[in-house]
């Protein structure tokens, strides 16, 4: 039976750690903090339950395939419940846009806005349903590991026009402005730029249409700790507390792992759902090939960094949804110093979380969650002391949104705290502080991208935002479905 060292229990570490315990592999998954999650960890804060990091959870199909490879049922782990709108869309000008799949309501509102787009809508529905099954279905699970792999389905990627970016597409269809914000906003979510993203990415859009957008009762950390669960039902073991400081290779294969305490254990393969710079860089500090690879990854581009303010308000606001996008004055230009810099802008757009609107245990009787999330620069890109600014940029947010959209906030508010850009790269390793690692532009994508498999340290593999697909829940657990695929040939 291989032992497997699994590195982090992100849903990428998850994912793949229930794969290969229910495959017959001894697996140990190696967590830093006390519990599991990674990026979606869980904070409680006087009563308050805050959601750390993913709250948009689609496409339930992959995560059932967890449960249903071992001959369980995801409900009885978890519930997932559908959210209704997606998202509701505001602008500074007053105009709100519900973004649904329900088709009348979706049409009725892009018809009052304007009538031409109607029709423009219906032929990039049918585009990106064609790249969803192209570029999802069909590839989304698929290890590009050489490049004989990209040139066979470059014929369908150029087809589809993958080299224009998502926003280009989605003009090439609508032409009302604010419904092109509408229809391309969703790439800042897994960490793409839509005007350099490539439009492969509008697979998103029909993605969120087939499955709709869900929730987990008690919030992500509930399904986190459903599949924690399923590991641990299926013999494996969970480190809690206990990071690996270094990854040991012998004769160029994997050797063992030692935690911070010095505890050794001998594997026969590491996943690394760490950081993928750290997992080459530090994990590997003494492999010579490793240190090639990381002076390669940073030459890359990198995805931004967030900025996440998390806070409780003893207020009900009734006219809020679930989620919501609030557009700042400007769009495009914003979008560009937030990727390119050098300094971080004065305006922002926010993606408002309210999860106590659908389930009200998150927050004390009377009371509601909230978190406001500001995509900003990395610390790559710009020059920020985030330990001196955090606090101020932290009360700008909300100053904006009490004077916008949550009336009366600051005199009700109860708790508040944030995490910042150094956040990500303390707590999480996260090179740059980014919050997506690599960005997903079309020349860091598929076989561009670091592999699942590493080429030249045997037993070593990788899974998460960093390999292939990329980032978001169905992204990373669709790299560990691809990674799994591997070590399963390679070891049975």
């Amino acid at each position: 039976m291989p032992k497997v060292a699994v590195i982090g229990s992100g849903f990428g570490g998850l994912a793949i750690a229930i794969r290969l315990q229910a495959n017959g592999f001894d697996v140990h998954l190696f967590e830093k903090r006390d519990r599991p999650g990674g990026r979606a960890y869980v904070y409680e804060q006087q009563g308050f339950t805050f959601d750390a990091g993913p709250t948009v959870i689609t496409d339930p199909s992959c995560l059932e395939e967890l449960f249903t490879l071992s001959n369980r049922n995801i409900a009885d782990y978890v519930t997932l419940e559908p959210i209704q709108p997606f998202y509701r869309l505001y602008w500074e000008d007053g105009y709100q846009f519900d973004y649904t799949n329900d088709d009348d309501l979706l049409y009725n509102q892009i018809k009052r806005k304007n009538p031409d787009d109607e029709d423009g809508y219906r032929r990039f529905l049918a585009y990106t349903e064609e790249v969803f099954e192209e570029g999802y279905l069909k590839l989304g699970h698929v290890p590009f590991l050489d490049f004989r792999s990209m040139l066979q389905a470059a014929p369908q990627l150029i087809r589809l026009q993958s080299y224009r970016s998502v926003y280009s597409m989605v003009a090439k269809f609508i032409k009302d402005e604010q419904l092109r914000q509408a229809f391309s906003f969703h790439t800042l979510l897994v960490g793409g730029n839509p005007f350099t993203t490539s439009a492969i990415y509008t697979l998103i859009h029909p993605l969120e249409r087939k499955w709709g957008v869900l929730f987990a009762r008690g919030g992500t950390g509930a399904l986190v700790q459903g599949l924690a669960k399923l590991f641990q039902d299926l013999g494996g073991s969970l480190h809690l507390e206990q990071p690996i400081q270094h990854i040991q290779t012998s004769n160029g294969a994997i050797a063992n792992v030692i935690t911070n305490s010095g505890e050794k254990y001998d594997v026969d393969l590491v996943v690394s759902n760490a950081d993928v710079v750290h997992t080459y860089d530090r994990l590997l500090s003494d492999n010579p090939i490793a240190a090639q690879t990381t002076r390669q990854l940073k030459r890359k581009r990198f995805s931004p960094s967030l900025f996440v303010t998390y806070f409780g308000v003893k207020k009900i606001y009734d006219n809020l949804c679930h989620h919501s996008i609030l557009f700042g004055p400007r769009y495009k230009d914003l979008i560009g110093e937030i990727y390119n810099g050098p300094d971080l802008a004065d305006d922002f757009s926010l993606y408002l979380h309210a999860p106590s609107v659908t389930d009200p245990s998150l927050a004390p009787d009377g009371c509601m969650t909230f978190y406001a999330l500001s995509p900003v620069p990395n610390l790559g890109t710009t020059d920020i002391d985030w330990a001196q600014f955090g606090e101020t940029y932290q009360n700008k947010i909300l100053d904006y949104l009490d004077q916008r959209y949550l009336p009366g906030l600051k005199e009700n508010l109860v708790t508040a705290s944030h995490f910042s850009p150094t956040d990500f790269k303390t707590e999480l390793n996260a090179h740059l502080g980014s919050a997506f690692s690599l960005e997903p532009i079309l020349t860091q994508s598929a076989y561009f991208r670091p592999h699942n498999r590493d080429a030249n340290i045997k037993g070593l593999y990788i899974v998460g935002a960093g390999t292939h697909p990329g980032a978001g829940i169905p992204g990373v657990v669709g790299s560990a479905k691809a990674t799994a695929g591997l070590i399963i040939e390679d070891f049975k």
